[in-house]
């Protein structure tokens, strides 16, 4: 294996430890280098060859969790492709992800109002990507203007969140339960966004 594929290793195992850590009684601040390191298998003096410190490695966290979510999108729209229902389809792949991903989804809330204001604009910038993908894909397939769409998308964004915070440390029956829920919510909010369009509300 050469040198530089072995430092790619090395640092996604890094990242993978300090994700593992994160629980529901831990968030990221409250991690110390030393226990990465130990959960990756490495000396402590290894990290700093991969990371200037653990604050670097936080900002990495935020990035790979934003990455998670974009994928997410491409991956609800190549379902919604074969048919189905678009919000049906999105919120149950949401909802996928967190069961499948739930120490990446605590990172998200937690940075969110954590004390780190590096943090919080690193989480929000990684939302708002996510949201502007939404907002681009109501655009092009629900034919909504481009200010309503993105008021729709964001509407929708902060919904699928707060039911994904819910939906945590949830079990099977009751993630179904706050899925169903909460795609009757969006329904609402696309409703109403299709209304405010016809009553021609935006120009008033």
């Amino acid at each position: 294996m050469n040198r530089q594929l072995q430092k790619q290793l090395t640092r996604q195992k890094i990242v993978d430890a300090a994700f593992t850590l994160l629980d529901e009684n831990k968030s990221f601040t409250s991690i110390s280098l030393r226990e990465v390191a130990r959960e990756a298998g490495i000396a402590p003096t290894s990290f700093y060859r991969h990371f200037a410190d653990i604050n670097e490695l936080g900002l990495t966290l935020v990035d790979e969790s934003g990455l998670a979510l974009r994928q997410l999108m491409r991956k609800a729209r190549q379902r919604i492709q074969k048919g189905g229902s678009v919000i049906n389809i999105s919120v149950h792949t949401f909802m996928e992800f967190i069961t499948q991903n739930r120490n990446v989804f605590r990172l998200l809330l937690r940075e969110h109002t954590g004390t780190s204001s590096e943090f919080r604009a690193a989480v929000m910038r990684e939302i708002q990507y996510f949201t502007e993908e939404l907002s681009d894909y109501v655009i092009s397939h629900l034919e909504l203007p481009t200010h309503i769409a993105h008021l729709q998308a964001e509407a929708m964004v902060r919904l699928v969140f707060s039911a994904g915070a819910e939906a945590l440390d949830a079990d099977e029956r009751e993630v179904s339960t706050i899925a169903q829920r909460v795609i009757t919510q969006l329904r609402f909010v696309q409703l109403g966004a299709y209304r405010y369009k016809e009553d021609g509300s935006a120009d008033k």
